[in-house]
């Protein structure tokens, strides 16, 4: 599986950006994606994942009720709808697919995703 993403750039703090992430390849094999951050200096961290059958959805508590991650199953994407941008969320985010289908959580962890892509730059100014 082959991942796309786009989307991001520069925003006023307050603002809003949506990022998308398409699969291509074995998408057939795609049981959920999702989305990390990784800012300078931190580790990578868990942003949000939904599950391509059921759904179901994930957040990490620092995004609930700012971001939304949906998915469009025809077009094999995923999106990040992301409101109330602050500079804390400056980063590059990475989608990520894993090849669980089975599974009916959301993965939260970067070693339950096995296919990345190559990140897309988010900057929030103050």
């Amino acid at each position: 599986v082959q991942l796309q993403a786009s989307g991001g750039g520069l925003v006023q703090a307050g603002g809003s950006l949506r990022l998308s992430c398409t699969a291509s390849g074995r998408t057939f094999s795609i049981g959920g994606m999702g989305w990390f951050r990784q800012a300078p200096g931190k580790e990578r961290e868990f942003v949000a994942a939904i599950r391509w059958t059921t759904g179901n959805t994930a957040y990490a508590d620092s995004v609930k009720g700012r971001f939304t991650i949906s998915r469009d199953n025809a077009k094999n994407t995923v999106y990040l709808q992301m409101n109330s941008l602050s500079p804390e969320d400056t980063a590059v985010y990475y989608c990520a697919a894993d090849g669980a289908p089975w599974r009916t959580a959301a993965p939260t962890t970067p070693n339950q995703f096995n296919s990345w892509g190559q990140g897309t730059l988010v900057t929030v100014s103050s």
